[in-house]
């Protein structure tokens, strides 16, 4: 993968509970700087669409972080964020609803969502919070649901990505490893085990780290 191909598999990262304006502005300058894409909170959304940075896309997340929104919520704001610019939407499965074994409404609830917005879907299923059997009822949900990506965590729970959980994931659907992933290393072992997207706060660094980088 060169350079180029290797950035635009960042979605360069800004979600945390202080995450201000000027921390936006900062991610979606270097995102189209470095050629990568950018993933921010919904509540920058519009501002970042006009704003004269451009990364290569603007992400944002629904349900963000615990997933445990009304399901009616979760599809409202899927909407808002697409009619505010989204290019495309990460979506937090309910865990506690999967771990209960009520999959039919989880699977429910993401297809509601992916049926409301024109965009790509990403169902984040917070790997570190499930076993495996669970991992893959998540994206038998996922998948039932017609959604075009599984991301492996929000990066609020304990633990994030990992190469085995990426080889499982990507039995499934298109995988978008993060959570922890953190070098230009770490990035391309979970390219090599099945993820075609990596979502970091250090995407400058990982992107840096690409040999052709320093040409």
């Amino acid at each position: 993968m060169n350079r180029d191909e290797f950035a635009a598999s960042i979605d360069h990262t800004v979600l945390g509970p202080e995450t201000t304006w000027a921390d936006v502005r900062t991610v979606l300058d270097e995102a189209a700087t470095h050629g990568m894409n950018a993933c921010i909170p919904p509540c920058y959304v519009a501002e970042a669409v006009a704003s004269e940075a451009e990364p290569e896309a603007i992400a944002t997340v629904v349900g963000f972080p615990h997933g445990q929104h009304d399901p009616a919520v979760k599809r409202d704001e899927a909407v808002a964020a697409w009619e505010d610019g989204a290019d495309e939407i990460d979506l937090v499965i309910n865990v506690g609803r999967l771990k209960a074994g009520d999959d039919g409404a989880v699977a429910d609830e993401l297809a509601d969502v992916v049926a409301a917005v024109p965009v790509p879907v990403k169902v984040i299923i917070e790997t570190a919070l499930l076993d495996d059997d669970e991992k893959r009822r998540a994206c038998d949900a996922a998948v039932a649901a017609d959604a075009d990506m599984v991301k492996t965590s929000t990066g609020f729970a304990d633990g994030g990505a990992t190469v085995p959980d990426v080889e499982l994931l990507s039995e499934y659907l298109p995988v978008k490893a993060s959570g922890g992933v953190g070098s230009y290393d770490e990035a391309t072992a979970m390219l090599d085990a099945g993820a075609v997207r990596i979502g970091a706060s250090s995407g400058v660094a990982i992107v840096e780290g690409h040999p052709e980088s320093g040409d």
